[in-house]
């Protein structure tokens, strides 16, 4: 049995963006309203659809 080892980069890109995206939703929600109320629910939604998307994928 062969174990095949993954670089720090593919194995830590897609929670930095489920960060990133939650970041910039928090940050949005914060400035305002109305194109910034879209903003925040855009990036705050999306890291809620990525983790529990890997739930129901199977």
């Amino acid at each position: 049995m062969s174990h095949k080892s993954q670089s720090t980069r593919r194995i830590f890109v897609w929670p930095a963006v489920i960060g990133v995206l939650g970041a910039a939703g928090l940050f949005a929600a914060l400035l305002g309203d109305g194109p910034w109320d879209a903003l925040a629910w855009i990036g705050l939604g999306a890291p809620a659809v990525l983790g529990t998307w890997g739930l129901f994928r199977r």
